[in-house]
């Protein structure tokens, strides 16, 4: 396998947030608590095990709960030896969480979870006499249904069409079936189809709800790595959360704070969430709507649910898992209940996570180091071939298709297309005109203005005739450029973003996640290209 890299900010996928980010610019240092590398890890150890949330009891609950959650499940011993690993004072966890995607969603799961996996060993060599434990934690109390309801294989759209209320974690897996069928037809035969048809049936028609299924089918793939997948829906987790989400609905701490913490980071960024007043829903059984506050009553919107003051106090205590923190208070909820170093996600988490810090200090919760997830783009060795032919360099394949396009054209052409020189010729001619109407008749000046924007209107548009006319001479490269380009970036889109893992283990079996997890480096800090 040969492996490539580019910058993130070079691949134009990426926010300036997010490459400002991995370039460690000042402006960003109050929205963060330490950079990702080695040596910052040492003292988020040491702020992590003097937190009084990481308590010998807080662990033993934490192992609890994992142990019955693995109860029906095959586990490895690694696994296992993690959960026990939890009790101890020198134990850390390094968390990603992603949806309940359907057979995974698009690849990018598999890049979280063995970024974290990765880390995690890494950890394990610079700091021996502490044991790191990769946890994914699914979001089950999700309720967005279409965002997960399907995945992509070989330009198809593979679908579940299901009734969904309340949270999708509940879901039952009735319908999967048809879905099974229409999949394994794709498939085909053969050892990998086989492997792939036998994981879809032993994960969502042997199981009935949507978080066994998604537990079985990750514990699946990552049985060899000791990874920890956790439903956070558990009253025992929550239980210890119950401060944070009577502060939140006692006095909307969170509200306050990000709604700061926004006003800042807009200056120069965009925001990804807005907070609400209150940022919790209530979650029963095919119900999970907001919380929300008025007129001194409590209520669950859409529902004839309220509560005063005391009861909404009361409901908390005896039923904790009814409350389901959002975006905005997940993260808190997961650094509360877990002894966690590092929250691995894409730059769309990271962009939310940055809007939290304020209020994990204010609340008194230390923060974790935020580290952005392996990115990959699979080819192989006949692709990056073609690339070669067409003398396609890795920066140019990243391009958008039309700039892609007229780019290699341009290069590749016998004349030279680029009337960059004929326009900057231009402006100075007209510069002078400026200088003449200045000295002789300044009402002449809008006429010179609309006579320079007629004429590099003109040029612009001839250069797109003669590249339209050379894009016709070239055709056939043309068509061999936009064809690879396809492939590697279907939709238009990174590939990771869109296909899903099966299309891959169809060709290369086990040895994909085997692969990934050899040439993945966690914090290499750029995007990475594997021929396989």
């Amino acid at each position: 396998m040969h492996q490539n890299y580019i910058p993130f900010r070079d691949t134009g996928y990426f926010s300036s947030l997010i490459s400002d980010y991995l370039d460690e610019k000042s402006e960003l240092n109050p929205f963060y608590n330490r950079f990702p590398n080695l040596e910052n890890f040492k003292a988020q150890m040491e702020e992590k095990r003097h937190s009084e949330l990481v308590s010998e009891t807080h662990r033993k609950i934490l192992a609890s709960v994992l142990s019955q959650q693995y109860q029906n499940i095959e586990a490895s011993k690694q696994t296992l030896q993690n959960i026990e690993w939890l009790k101890a004072e020198n134990t850390f966890t390094i968390t990603t969480g992603h949806q309940l995607n359907l057979f995974t969603g698009p690849l990018y799961f598999l890049y979280k979870i063995i970024s974290t996996i990765n880390l995690t060993k890494q950890l394990k060599e610079a700091y021996p006499k502490n044991n790191f434990v990769p946890v994914y934690w699914m979001a089950t109390e999700d309720h967005d249904f279409e965002e997960i309801n399907y995945f992509n294989f070989k330009g198809k759209k593979i679908q579940w069409n299901h009734q969904s209320n309340g949270a999708v974690g509940e879901l039952q897996t009735d319908g999967l079936d048809k879905v099974f069928e229409l999949f394994s037809k794709e498939l085909g035969h053969g050892k990998n189809a086989d492997y792939l048809k036998q994981l879809f049936e032993d994960a969502y028609i042997k199981h009935s709800n949507l978080t066994d299924a998604t537990r079985f089918l990750a514990n699946a793939l990552f049985t060899d790595y000791g990874l920890v997948i956790i439903d956070a829906n558990e009253a025992d987790l929550k239980r210890q959360f119950i401060p944070f989400l009577e502060d939140e609905l006692l006095n909307q701490t969170s509200h306050k704070s990000v709604s700061k913490t926004n006003e800042a980071i807009s200056k120069d960024y965009g925001i990804q969430v807005n907070p609400r007043e209150i940022n919790l829903f209530y979650l029963k059984e095919n119900l999970r709507e907001r919380i929300v506050f008025e007129d001194d009553i409590y209520k669950v919107l859409n529902t004839d649910i309220s509560w005063r003051k005391n009861e909404v106090q009361k409901e908390l205590l005896e039923h904790p898992e009814r409350f389901s923190p959002n975006v905005i208070m997940r993260p808190l909820y997961q650094e509360v209940i877990l002894p966690n170093l590092c929250y691995i996600g894409g730059g769309g988490e990271l962009a939310y996570w940055f809007q939290l810090k304020q209020f994990f200090n204010t609340v008194k919760v230390p923060f974790p180091i935020l580290l952005l997830r392996n990115s990959v783009l699979i080819q192989t060795e006949k692709q990056q071939e073609k690339l070669d032919k067409l003398h396609i360099s890795k920066a140019d394949i990243f391009l958008k298709p039309d700039a892609f396009i007229n780019k290699k054209v341009r290069q590749i052409s016998d004349i030279d297309i680029d009337f960059s020189p004929q326009k900057a010729q231009l402006k100075t001619q007209f510069e002078a005109l400026y200088q003449m109407a200045e000295q002789t008749d300044k009402s002449f000046l809008g006429a010179v203005k609309a006579q320079e924007v007629k004429q590099l209107k003109g040029l612009d548009n001839l250069e797109k005739r003669l590249l339209k006319a050379q894009k016709r001479q070239l055709a056939d490269q043309v068509s061999r450029m936009r064809d690879l380009q396809r492939v590697l970036f279907p939709n238009g889109s990174l590939q990771e973003r869109n296909t899903n893992f099966s299309e891959f283990y169809l060709e290369y079996g086990e040895s994909l996640i085997v692969k990934l997890i050899e040439n993945l480096k966690p914090l290499k800090g750029d995007f990475s290209i594997l021929t396989f």
